[in-house]
């Protein structure tokens, strides 16, 4: 782990630990994903698809999408937030399913007034329902290390994320009524355009495709957990870092914490 203050990340999701591992992409921002709104503020900087923009002004943000769904895998990217005073700034990866009962694994990076660490804000949607937050102050780079882990509960009649394939998103937006210190301090419309940075975008997964995966139903991946070392790094990153358990809420959750929790 690299101890740092800046605005850059290595950054993997996980998701769904289940599903054969297969190699999909060698990682192509040209032919993996479309920038899907935005007004052009969304750029691709180089003929090999390596490096993405995205820019938010008093106008507009922007963003972009994969253009294949997954059911299993991994996801990886490196990104490097906007620099200086970001206050209001919300910079996005993360995957989520259509409809209105909708999946989705969030990793939200939260702006920040120049000085301050970003606030990475976690979220998981099933079915529909989110209300699982975690957020952590980052001031080292990612590397893999693991900062969450979210069970299958569903045997205690917790939703689980394992049917609705999803797609990977990224975006970059204004939320200057919750985004900095719960919307106390607001954005510096003056320092517009504000950008960030994706590259080297990769997944490993299984895409879905006419109503079915491209992977087997047998995978090691259906017990595949996290080791004691991985479990060891990621209660050393809450114990550091997290700011913000939903777990621990007595004011939202006064009687009884949320099944999952236990």
């Amino acid at each position: 782990m690299k101890l740092s203050c800046g605005t850059s990340f290595s950054f993997l999701i996980l998701f769904l630990l289940a599903g054969q591992y297969v190699h999909v992409y060698a990682g192509s921002f040209h032919k993996d994903v479309q920038i899907h709104w935005g007004d052009g503020r969304g750029k691709i900087h180089d003929k090999d698809g390596k490096l993405l923009s995205l820019s938010l002004d008093k106008s507009s943000g922007s963003g972009f999408q994969s253009n294949q769904e997954f059911l299993y895998g991994k996801a990886e990217v490196q990104m490097k937030l906007v620099p200086g005073n970001s206050a209001g700034t919300v910079t996005t990866f993360y995957l989520k399913s259509p409809g209105t009962t909708w999946d989705e694994i969030d990793f939200e990076f939260l702006g920040n007034i120049s000085g301050h660490p970003y606030t990475l804000h976690t979220n998981v949607y099933t079915k529909g329902t989110g209300d699982k937050e975690q957020q952590f102050h980052l001031c080292f780079t990612v590397d893999g290390i693991p900062i969450r882990e979210f069970k299958n509960s569903e045997a205690i009649g917790v939703p689980f994320p394992t049917r609705q394939p999803m797609r990977l998103y990224a975006s970059l937006w204004e939320a200057e009524h919750w985004a900095t210190r719960g919307g106390l301090e607001k954005t510096d419309w003056s320092k517009a355009p504000f950008t960030a940075f994706y590259r080297n975008y990769n997944v490993d997964g299984c895409v879905w495709a006419n109503g079915k995966s491209s992977c087997s139903e047998n995978s090691p991946w259906f017990t595949q957990k996290l080791d004691s070392n991985g479990q060891t790094r990621m209660k050393g990153v809450q114990s550091k870092y997290m700011i913000y358990n939903y777990c621990t809420d007595k004011r939202r959750f006064p009687r009884d914490v949320p099944a999952v929790c236990t």
